[in-house]
């Protein structure tokens, strides 16, 4: 039977320990499908929910005794404000690095000191500090370089510095190099323990800890903490950093002040994007898809200066002309994406690019524009769920690219395969920058296969879908959107919360502006549901699919409702033989064999084998990974038992013999 065309995914349904879903459940008095959400993201004990849900209850240690140069730094720059020496910033043209900068340059001029930035360009000088800007800034007479959001990897330009004369203080964190720069001091949190709470700050957490410590330790931080605090907050969410540990705890407050930001400039950039100031608190959301890209769009394809001075201005006129500006380059922006998604999906199409065969996607045209290849790079991952590697002509014979990586491809790694073909290259897991001859682009993209036929197999190419909890329809009330919506702020190591629910009947289905489907659902409970397939246009759903969708609020004319945001749809799978039956909130289905062999079936891809006179079982998941579990255990013999009780019943109605097990 040929069905209407589907997303092409891979589901992988999480399949948390029941007991400790619902001893959690019952703790803290949440539902069970809530509680899953937390079990899946390392929440497994009241103690540790209790962190989760109020992360200022947290311990924290001081960061002067967590970063060694932390003390150091704050030395330097007091020394260099009383002395009146110049001090000079250099940022990165992304979200982060330019929020660090301005973060900084408010700081310290706050505090009163001589202080000027530099920003390289994205498009003539590449990432990080480099031989030009130490000069200039020598040149300037500049005593004290700060870096923010770089310089952990340029080795040769802060020796060229530190050689000059000047003291260098290092803000960054990237993943430490081989080599370390001859810096005066260094901070980044890749030097502390892996289990510290400050391990997964941006480089606007680093840059926020410098100048709240040095504020402090000068007694002038009174006028201060809650600009720094919102800056921070935009450049951490922008930057895709983890919202876990300090981050999720920074964050809490910083998303409360931001709808009445005292800064001119995010005042003007949300009146820009629609970011409504009645809201009582943003979502990252709000910042990931609104704020972020119209800062990192000027980073992509204009001066960084436009942002630098939107974010540290207050003046509310200079605030909005340069919003303003963010504006027209992001439109433009998007337009270049657009246009370039449009070349690449023609270029996929030619029966030459054989992706699923190579294991990687590695596409190449020179008028495309390096300022966001990567943002194309990242819709293709998510359409084809394979690798992607994009370049363009940089100068002459030289290219440059950038690559997004799926969970089973690490990026950084397959760069590292083939070292030998390319020129300057970065990044980590899961994605990176190069740059090339362009007479080497074959033999690059014959290696790049060669990597990826070492790490993925056939059924890794395709976008992975994780539901977290099964819901009924009937299930989702504004009491629980209000539960998901406590949990806030989701994000990177924290995701939205991903439902699903089987058998959903489409009622109605209709493309809304250009690539954008809107659906009317029901599911077995009868209740009916609208949604939004964001980019799925191009597909027309059969009549009755399983689908993984976030819970989102649609503010329209003044009414709210909740709607489903779908991520993930495919046909409704078999249903197991045997018997279905709900035990603690969770449904399954059993059977036993004529050998009495029973199995419980969960519909989340796993499966409990029983055999007759043991006390062991063997539990299979959807990954085909096995192990042995103990029956006795409370987890397990509940449910065992209820899995019996529903077999006999089943047989006596039918007047077959009962299961003894």
């Amino acid at each position: 039977m040929n069905f209407p065309r589907l997303p092409q995914q891979r589901w992988q349904i999480a399949a948390p320990d029941p007991q400790v879903v619902e001893d959690l459940s019952q703790a803290l008095e949440i539902p069970v499908a809530i509680a899953q959400v937390l079990v899946n993201r390392g929440i497994t004990t009241r103690a540790l929910a209790e962190v989760y849900l109020r992360p200022e209850t947290e311990k924290l240690p001081e960061p002067l005794l967590e970063f060694p140069d932390l003390r150091a730094s704050v030395a330097l720059l007091a020394e260099a404000i009383a002395q009146g020496h110049k001090i000079a910033i250099c940022g990165d043209y992304d979200a982060d690095g330019m929020t660090s900068t301005a973060l900084l340059l408010r700081a310290l001029r706050h505090l009163g000191a001589a202080v000027d930035y530099a920003i390289p360009s994205r498009m003539k000088d590449g990432y990080g500090i480099n031989d030009r800007i130490v000069e200039a800034f020598h040149q300037a007479g500049v005593q004290l370089i700060l870096t923010v959001d770089n310089g952990i990897a340029a080795v040769e330009a802060i020796a060229k510095a530190v050689g000059s004369g000047m003291k260098v203080i290092v803000t960054d964190h990237h993943d430490l190099p081989a080599e370390l720069p001859p810096a005066t001091a260094i901070l980044n949190p890749k030097l502390l323990p892996e289990t510290s709470p400050y391990r997964g700050i941006a480089g606007v957490g680093v840059a926020y800890i410098l100048a709240v410590t040095l504020a402090q330790q000068l007694s002038q931080l009174q006028g201060l903490t809650e600009p720094l605090l919102e800056l921070l907050t935009l450049g951490t969410i922008a930057d895709l950093a983890p919202l876990v540990g300090v981050n999720r705890r920074w964050l809490k407050r910083g998303l409360k002040r931001l709808p009445q930001s005292s800064l001119a400039g995010i005042q003007a950039l949300m009146q820009m994007a629609g970011v409504s100031e009645e809201q009582k608190q943003l979502r990252p959301d709000d910042i990931g898809f609104r704020l972020g890209p119209r800062i990192n769009a000027i980073g992509r394809l204009d001066d960084p200066q436009i942002v630098i001075e939107l974010l540290v201005t207050d003046d509310p006129g200079v605030a909005l002309e340069r919003a303003m500006q963010c504006e027209q380059v992001n439109r433009k922006r998007q337009l270049l994406c657009e246009e370039i998604e449009g070349e690449a999906l023609a270029l996929i199409a030619d029966p030459a690019v054989n992706w699923q065969q190579e294991r990687v996607l590695v596409l190449c045209q020179s008028h495309w524009h390096h300022g966001v290849i990567g943002i194309v790079a990242s819709r293709l991952v998510e359409r084809y769920g394979v690798p992607v590697f994009m370049c363009t002509e940089e100068s002459g014979e030289h290219l440059r690219g950038s690559a997004r990586g799926i969970e089973e491809f690490d990026v950084f790694e397959a760069l590292n395969f083939c070292g030998d073909l390319l020129g300057k290259y970065g990044g980590h897991h899961a994605a990176g920058g190069f740059s090339l001859m362009a007479e080497k682009f074959l033999g690059f993209r014959q290696r790049l296969s060669e990597f990826a036929h070492r790490c993925l197999q056939p059924h890794h190419l395709k976008p992975s879908i994780k539901p977290d909890a099964y819901l009924s329809f009937s299930d989702i009330t504004r009491e629980l959107f209000n539960e998901i919506e406590s949990l806030q702020p989701w994000g990177i190591g924290n995701e939205f919360p991903i439902f699903w629910t089987p058998e959903v009947q489409i009622l109605k289905q209709q493309i809304v502006g250009k690539k954008h489907l809107k659906v009317k659902l029901r599911d077995r409970s009868g209740k009916e549901l609208e949604g939004i397939a964001w980019r799925w246009g191009e597909y027309h759903l059969p009549s009755r699919v399983d689908v993984a969708y976030k819970l989102q609020e649609n503010r329209w004319n003044g009414l709210l409702k909740i709607e489903l945001e779908l991520v993930g749809v495919r046909l409704p799978q078999p249903e197991p033989m045997g018997v279905r039956f709900e035990y603690q909130g969770y449904w399954y289905n059993c059977c036993a064999s004529s050998e009495k062999t029973l199995k419980i079936d969960d519909n989340r891809g796993n499966l409990l084998i029983i055999y007759p006179d043991r006390q062991l079982g063997i539990l299979k998941n959807y990954r085909q990974q096995t192990r042995s579990v103990t029956l006795s255990d409370p987890g397990y013999s509940g449910l065992v038992q209820a899995a019996i009780a529903v077999l006999n019943k089943s047989a006596v109605k039918s007047k077959n013999s009962e299961i003894d097990f």
